[in-house]
């Protein structure tokens, strides 16, 4: 729960039972008691936002007014009969006060505005989104207009001060377009996630770039099938705290949702691809490139933006020279694409991703640093044995169209097999599962239980490999974690090449 709302929660519920339990309540306990609850009331829907989930403890600052209009009803003297009447309703009171106040605690708890841990590092955050259009290149979607170019929207985080100020970066920038592009990709209810509008994060727009250092690191982000650009949060901050820029890219039409700043929404495009005489695999593999291209594209843009940004935050602040790139599930997969194909690139981070696209890494290894961190087993691993439904419903493909199933498992087995080669690193973190590796589990409590996952503690433990990985490999610094871990512990594995 946020400040405000565990205040008023914990003081209406505290008060409900006062009025269950104390014998006698003077007016000026209730009408003191009314005040501070109307109150706390006003002070947490202007400060927080009111929603449904606190409902019950919202209805529960009319305890008082209740109480002052029944009070007179029990001045009367009462006989024997009367007081064990008395008794009954009174426990009766106590065990209805007990119940309703944990309903109120319980729904505030499992239907909390999520956040996101405080960022370990010395430096503050920034942020600032683009929309850059790739002329060169033509849409493909079959949602898209006839001749339009690619477009991508794009958004950095970079380090400031801690004490910058300004407006918090909200996690979705359009509470109804993705609450709804969610609901869509989950089939969560509605109600589960009415909070996404309220949370934030802990970045400030348009706040100016940290003087600490000359230049910065920088890091490309590509989100997985059907997500989006801020979907690593848990990640990003924490990166962009210890000294890196993070650029997320929002992979238009295979993204969730891409609000363009005219107000234009590109949504998820599922509608079929007509080169279905193409086998399921390449599919996927020439999807990919698209992908690739994005990043490429990007790549450009920022070498353009660290040389004369319009802007001046980032003009000679950009060390390109230092680039490393991570991504989760086909994300992760464009990550080992673009280790393969762009030596700009220096180290990359494949999470839960299979190894898709049009280049296969070779016998001896990617030669760049690389890490896979996935689930446990490798026939868990998002992709490489079968597509989930969404992406089968986004590929045309179902169950029975696919014939070849057995030899496509052997075909994405072979291409993992050398990803650890020439000295890379394999984590392996057991009871996760592929969304584990991204911010999902956050939105509220019960997806964690149902699923028995631990998303906060896996979290912190990707974090830990994730900075030990970038840090020697773009900064320079010993390695802490990886040279040391290698073998089987309680919460995970670490293999190498």
């Amino acid at each position: 729960m946020r400040i405000m709302e565990a205040v008023l929660v914990t003081f209406n519920v505290v008060m409900l039972l006062l009025l269950v339990v104390g014998q006698q309540k003077s007016r000026q306990l209730l009408w003191g008691g009314l005040a501070v609850s109307t109150t706390l009331l006003v002070v947490q829907g202007w400060v927080e936002g009111w929603r449904w989930p606190l409902i019950p403890a919202y209805a529960l600052a009319l305890a008082p007014l209740l109480a002052l209009m029944l009070n007179h009803r029990r001045c009367a003297p009462a006989g024997q009969g009367g007081v064990k009447r008395r008794g009954v309703r009174s426990i009766a009171a106590l065990l209805s006060a007990f119940f309703y106040g944990t309903v109120t605690v319980a729904a505030a708890m499992l239907f909390p505005v999520f956040e996101f841990d405080e960022p370990t590092g010395p430096h503050g955050i920034g942020t600032v989104a683009y929309h850059w259009i790739d002329h060169t290149r033509e849409e493909t979607s079959t949602l898209a207009a006839a001749g339009a170019k690619r477009e991508l929207n794009v958004r950095i985080w970079y380090p400031s001060s801690k004490d910058a100020k300004g407006t918090r970066a909200t996690y979705v920038p359009d509470s109804e377009v993705f609450t709804e592009a969610f609901q869509q990709e989950s089939g969560l209810p509605r109600l589960f996630l009415t909070s996404l509008g309220q949370a934030r994060t802990h970045a400030v727009e348009h706040t100016e770039l940290s003087d600490v250092e000359a230049t910065y690191p920088v890091i490309i982000f590509s989100h997985g099938f059907r997500g989006f650009e801020s979907q690593n949060m848990f990640q990003v901050e924490q990166l962009v705290s210890q000294g890196y820029i993070v650029v997320g890219i929002n992979h238009t039409y295979d993204s969730m949702a891409s609000i363009f700043p005219d107000g234009r929404i590109a949504m998820f495009d599922s509608v079929k691809n007509p080169e279905s005489e193409i086998e399921p695999l390449e599919k996927t593999d020439r999807m990919n490139e698209v992908w690739v291209n994005d990043v490429q594209f990007v790549l450009d843009q920022l070498e353009q933006l660290a040389t004369a940004d319009q802007d001046q935050r980032f003009t000679g602040r950009m060390d390109m020279m230092r680039l490393g790139m991570f991504g989760h599930s086909f994300g992760g997969a464009t990550t080992v694409q673009i280790l393969l194909s762009d030596p700009r690139v220096q180290a990359g981070i494949n999470m839960d991703g299979a190894i898709y696209g049009e280049r296969r890494i070779p016998a001896t290894g990617i030669n760049k640093p690389f890490l896979m961190i996935s689930a446990n087993e490798e026939d868990e691993l998002a992709g490489s044995i079968a597509t989930s439904d969404d992406q089968q419903i986004a590929l045309d493909l179902t169950r029975s169209k696919v014939n070849n199933q057995e030899l496509q498992e052997q075909e994405l087995h072979a291409r993992l097999a050398p990803v650890k080669n020439g000295g890379n690193y394999w984590l392996k973190l057991p009871n996760t599962t592929h969304m584990s590796f991204s911010d999902f589990f956050l939105i509220t409590p019960i997806i964690e239980w149902m699923q028995g996952v631990d998303a906060r503690g896996t979290h912190r433990l990707v974090n830990e490999f994730t900075l030990d990985f970038f840090n020697h490999y773009l900064k320079g610094q010993p390695l802490q974690i990886l040279n040391n871990a290698v073998g089987t512990h309680d919460d995970y594995i670490l293999e190498k090449g």
